[in-house]
């Protein structure tokens, strides 16, 4: 009997002995068990992340448990789900983590623009905004989605202490909220190749949510695309609220969408 599977002489002396039915099930008891499905189905993920929490080296285990769960496919759809609705794919980029002051996530995705032929953006560009409440998660999250088509962006997400809007570097402001949380997509825009906005739907700027209270758009000026989003409300001690980041892409309402999801943890204000 050769050893090409693996499998050694003693084990088919042993098997040998046990008779030609047994032998079925000993072949059972004795292969190794087949591999179980788990989140990399679809694939790892081909962004890079960095922040306080990585910077430091490998994962903690309570970053590997959540990279490890299949991610939640996108709830917060601006219009009711057709049959043809599907995911495509959906992982998570930068798990629950402090984006504070000089420790920014950053994602990055490979694009080499022009990413379609006139007369379509060169740059993925923003398509809609959605936003959810999650009260019944763990831990319970508000979420803003930012959706594009084309492809995914690459982008950065940082606390900052006030909101600069882009090209005319003034400060924009925020009342009403504890922090700050900067977005900025880089290697993307807002708006079609005739100057319009390509967003076609998006919740009202002022959410109302208790992680997330509002938000405003801060620029779409020379390949970025800047939001704030307002965390909490004003408090003796503004916790810092972790955030958490995952993309999907999918197909909805006939389109071809690649969503950013970025997630605040509702749990100082539950």
């Amino acid at each position: 009997m050769s050893e090409r599977d693996g499998r050694t002489p003693a084990f088919w002396k042993h098997c040998g002995r046990l008779g030609l039915i047994p032998l079925l099930a000993a072949l059972a008891a004795c292969s190794p068990p087949a591999p179980q499905p788990g989140a990399t189905a679809t694939g790892q993920p081909s962004s890079t992340a960095s922040s306080t929490a990585s910077s430091t080296g490998s994962p903690t285990s309570s970053q590997q448990a959540s990279q490890q769960a299949t991610p939640p496919a996108d709830s917060d759809e601006t219009t009711p789900p057709k049959s043809d609705d599907k995911v495509i794919s959906s992982k998570i980029s930068q798990d629950w983590a402090w984006p504070g002051p000089g420790s920014p996530f950053k994602v990055a995705h490979p694009l080499t623009p022009p990413i379609a032929p006139p007369p379509e953006p060169p740059l993925p560009y923003l398509y809609n905004i959605g936003a959810g409440e999650h009260p019944a998660d763990n831990p319970p999250y508000d979420q803003l989605s930012f959706r594009f088509k084309g492809a995914f962006p690459n982008y950065e997400i940082e606390y900052v202490p006030e909101l600069i809007q882009d090209g005319s570097g003034k400060t924009i402001p925020m009342p009403g909220t504890a922090s700050i949380l900067r977005v900025v997509f880089h290697s993307a825009q807002a708006h079609s190749e005739d100057g319009k906005s390509s967003i076609v739907s998006a919740p009202p700027e002022s959410v109302g949510y208790k992680a997330i209270s509002s938000y405003v758009q801060a620029g779409d000026f020379e390949g970025y695309v800047s939001y704030g989003i307002g965390v909490g409300r004003p408090s003796a001690a503004a916790p810092q609220t972790k955030a958490r980041v995952y993309e999907v892409e999918k197909i909805e309402q006939g389109q071809h969408l690649f969503v950013v999801a970025v997630q605040l943890d509702a749990t100082p204000w539950k």
